[in-house]
């Protein structure tokens, strides 16, 4: 399965505190990362400072953020071998994986049990087979083999660990089953818990003898520990159980981190919404009744149905999440259950209770295209780890003040199918509907829950979209409240419903009319008066004008349907033009393991070994490892004789393996490699053998450096060379239209522009005295510019020109009163590593037809930025 954009830059993040913290220590590393401006912008103030857990200033201990339905468990998963890789330098580290409830336990169980699970995939792929799960009860089947051959991990609870008095815990109790495992370790070690006179005297030891049990065992082999959820176990008793375990390193996931938590990267919702993980906006439906929401759910449903129903990127079977109220109060489940049968006339079939005692889901499989259920009803049972993304529409039919648990049941119907956008606009958003006495206070309400889920309050505001109904609404990505009309029309029912199917998110029907809320596109405006009567037809395209003449001044130009498209820089490449994407041009190019050279000189790499531990010398950085930390006899299975140089390669292999490099050409590098370390620099084998996590960390730095000089020759000769044709196409241009930036916050300030094409401007990097914002008034103000966009870096709509490490997303975009295209670089007051990098690129685009490129400062040669753009555009 391979990982979203997001969810490898977490990784990545991740990889690089814990190879900074081998050299520089948790906290420094930690310091640095979080404070550089793109992660402190990411942060949004969370990181910067880092408080080491119960003191260990030496264990690394940090969070990674993520909103519901960013896959939390997946990147778990994946994270284990990064740690292992780039901190703990062990084959197979045991893990401790804690999660909130028993009911994610036995699911996290299962998951990493079942070789066809993309968590367990991750774990297999990385450490190989077999990999051994273990449900914290049933740790007694380990066994010594099991630790020093493979992975080894132990899912539990929190409250498992989380215990005052040890005694009468299996976890912490004596168990002679563990002796083996036990049997090369003195029997008095500082720092275990001993047996105690009531234990020594039933198993005939002495009580300061250390006990055999799992605690004792974990805190010996230094566990890495996974923590789910973790800002439930952030308390002084949680902290006294981590230092029983003493872990290695601690990484949390969470969607809501506690203060104390050192939060090293975050994921925003708009992320999510990009790469097709999430169904956003939320459509918000407020009623008065609980009768009228759930009216409400049941008709979303049927409509939703009917479009699926012609969907044909996948089945999908939108279904409805009932919460009812507790025992005692009026809407009960029964309550519930009954009126969906008795007043909507609902088979039984379709409906499935699943609360504490009702377990109606069990064995169920929601996906299979048999299964008859389209409603389920909970009260708040769904929320521990339920995941099912044919569910789209949340009915709370409480006053959603009181629905404290509502959060975790919202995000059930967040989740998109198949993680890919659907054709069907309806088929892409989730849908709430709520009993409330007023709309504000249900979009607050719902907010609040977003918020809680993780979301950031301005991407929660952006996420609820008012249905046309409720009028002007407080929340949602547009400027400003849409104008609506109605216009009655002399058709049956029938023809009323061809026309809304005609463009179902600005029409709806009302008795004898149609209310158009925003404005049509052409091609919808066609549509409806084609499945109309010609008289009819007449009569609404009369009121669609004298509406849209009405109104047009209100609208952005996008709203309006006006789009416009900025060429795509192109490179000929063996005759045929492809995108000037690094990427794609590195293709084309070969490079060989032989450019990185096998001769790693001192400087570069050298092991000293000392009475208790290795120095080691990584291109700079001085790394210390204690011998302890990487040959303790409890995990060595191989004896050092047996040890060899291929042996070595074999292991350096499997750690550096490269997609884009042959296998054989590897294992050929590495041996020359080993064979210069061993036979010319005279290292000892032994010594390598056991540093090897960090020598095959500087040969996969030496792999990437040659990648990126093949990388970097591609992009000079397919853009820059002698005989280098680069040419824009149009045709596969960058298309701005409306809701092309959808989900993405919006900007909230004081200041009104306007001529942003766009209904919503994309929040700004800084606040309202920030440099970016007070470019964006500039250009607003410069009088050539018909309109422009604040371009949202690393969108997948967003325009982009390549560099040779990577891309880059100008800050601005605009089409000129004359037609002309018009894109802008702002540098700020900050110094810009790649400036001229972009600068080259951005002229590049501009010789090949593109338009015209200005890279603005805040000052040049006495000019502001709206004076360096209109010279530009006069040079232009």
């Amino acid at each position: 399965m391979q990982l979203k954009t997001y969810q490898q830059a977490t990784l990545d993040t991740l990889r690089r505190f814990f190879e900074a913290a081998q050299a520089h220590g948790p906290k420094a590393a930690y310091e640095a990362i979080t404070t550089e401006p793109d992660q402190a912008r990411r942060l949004r103030g969370y990181g910067g400072r880092y408080t080491p857990l119960l003191g260990q200033e030496g264990m690394p201990y940090v969070c990674l953020r993520l909103p519901t339905g960013g896959g939390k468990t997946l990147l778990a998963a994946h994270s284990v071998a990064v740690a292992r890789d780039a901190w703990i330098g062990r084959d197979y580290p045991p893990v401790l994986w804690l999660v909130p409830t028993t009911t994610i336990r036995r699911q996290t169980v299962d998951a990493l049990n079942n070789p066809r699970h993309h968590y367990r995939k991750a774990l297999a792929a990385a450490f190989g087979e077999p990999v051994r799960v273990f449900d914290i009860a049933d740790f007694t089947r380990l066994t010594a083999a099991d630790l020093s051959r493979h992975l080894c991990v132990f899912v539990a609870t929190i409250q498992t660990l989380r215990v005052e008095n040890t005694e009468g815990r299996k976890v912490y109790a004596h168990h002679e089953a563990l002796e083996p495992l036990f049997a090369n370790v003195p029997k008095r070690i500082s720092g275990l818990e001993p047996l105690g006179a009531e234990v020594a005297k039933r198993v005939g030891g002495h009580p300061d003898d250390i006990r055999y049990s799992l605690a004792n065992l974990l805190h010996l082999h230094r566990p890495l520990m996974i923590m789910d959820e973790a800002h439930k176990a952030v308390t002084g008793l949680s902290r006294e159980m981590q230092a029983r375990v003493n872990p290695s390193a601690i990484i949390e996931f969470t969607a809501t981190p506690h203060p104390k938590s050192n939060i090293l990267h975050a994921v925003s919702a708009a992320e999510l919404k990009a790469e097709q993980m999430i169904k956003l906006p939320v459509r918000l439906d407020e009623h008065q009744t609980w009768e009228g929401a759930v009216t409400g759910a049941i008709a979303r449903r049927a409509e939703l149905a009917e479009k699926a129903g012609r969907d044909r990127d996948g089945y999908i079977r939108p279904l409805v999440l009932f919460q009812a109220e507790d025992k005692g109060r009026e809407v009960t489940v029964d309550v519930l259950l009954e009126h969906l049968r008795s007043v909507h006339h609902i088979p039984a079939d379709k409906i499935a209770v699943a609360t504490g005692d009702q377990r109606g889901l069990d064995g169920i499989d929601l996906f299979s295209p048999d299964c008859p259920i389209d409603y389920i009803i909970t009260v708040e049972a769904l929320k521990e780890g339920w995941d099912c993304s044919f569910a789209y529409v949340f009915c709370s039919v409480a006053n959603i003040r009181s629905a404290t648990d509502a959060e975790q049941l919202l995000g059930r119907v967040l989740r998109m199918p198949y993680a890919r956008r659907r054709k069907a606009p309806a088929l892409n958003k989730a849908y709430a509907h709520l009993v409330s006495k007023s709309f504000a206070e249900a979009a607050t309400a719902l907010k609040d829950r977003l918020v809680d889920m993780g979301f950031e309050e301005q991407e929660a505001e952006a996420s609820i979209e008012a249905a046309p109904t409720l009028g002007e609404g407080l929340f949602g990505a547009r400027a400003r409240p849409l104008p609506s009309a109605r216009i009655e029309v002399a058709a049956d029912a029938g023809t009323l419903a061809a026309v809304r199917a005609a463009a179902p998110d600005r029409l709806s029907v009302e008795d004898g009319a149609i209310r158009i809320t925003g404005f049509l596109r052409e091609a919808e405006k066609a549509a409806v008066y084609a499945a109309l009567p010609a008289p009819a037809a007449a009569h609404v395209r009369e009121q669609v004008a004298a509406y849209e003449a009405e109104h047009a001044h209100e609208a952005a130009p996008a709203e309006l349907g006006q789009t416009f498209v900025v060429p795509r820089l192109m490179a000929q490449m063996q005759g045929e033009l492809v995108f000037a994407d690094t990427d794609r041009l590195s293709e084309y190019f070969d490079w060989s393991l032989a450019e990185a050279g096998h001769q790693l000189t001192r400087d570069q790499f050298d092991v000293a070994e000392t009475a208790d531990a290795f120095q080691i010398d990584l291109d700079g950085d001085r790394l210390t490892v204690a011998h302890s930390d990487v040959s303790d006899q409890l995990l060595l299975d191989v004896p050092v004789e047996g040890w060899t140089e291929s042996g070595l390669v074999a292991l350096l292999a499997k750690a550096v393996r490269q997609d884009d490099v042959r296998p054989a050409e590897l294992l050929a590098w590495l041996a020359d490699v080993v064979g210069f370390l061993v036979r010319d620099r005279h290292l000892p084998l032994a010594a390598l053998m056991r540093c090897r996590f960090m020598l095959a960390r500087r040969l996969r730095d030496r792999i990437a450096a040659v990648r990126q000089a093949a990388r970097e020759r591609a992009y000079q000769s397919c853009l820059f060379g002698p005989d280098a044709a680069p040419t824009v196409s149009v045709e596969h241009g960058f298309r701005f239209a409306d809701g092309m930036f959808d989900g993405v916050p919006a900007y909230r300030g004081s200041y009104r522009f306007t001529k942003h094409f766009l209904p919503a401007v994309p929040v700004f990097d800084s606040g309202e005295d920030g440099e970016e914002l007070s470019a964006a008034k500039q250009l607003d103000a410069v009088p050539e510019v018909d309109v422009w966009v604040r371009n949202v870096a690393s969108h997948p709509a967003a325009f982009w020109l390549p560099l040779a490490t990577g891309r880059t997303y100008p800050d601005f975009v605009a089409r000129l009163t004359d037609g002309r295209l018009l894109v802008v670089e702002y540098k700020g007051g900050h110094l810009v590593r790649d400036a001229a990098e972009k600068r080259l690129a951005g002229e590049l685009w501009e010789r090949s037809g593109g338009g015209l490129y200005v890279f603005a400062e805040r000052e040049r040669d006495g000019m502001n930025v709206r004076d360096q753009i209109r010279r530009a555009i006069g040079r232009g």
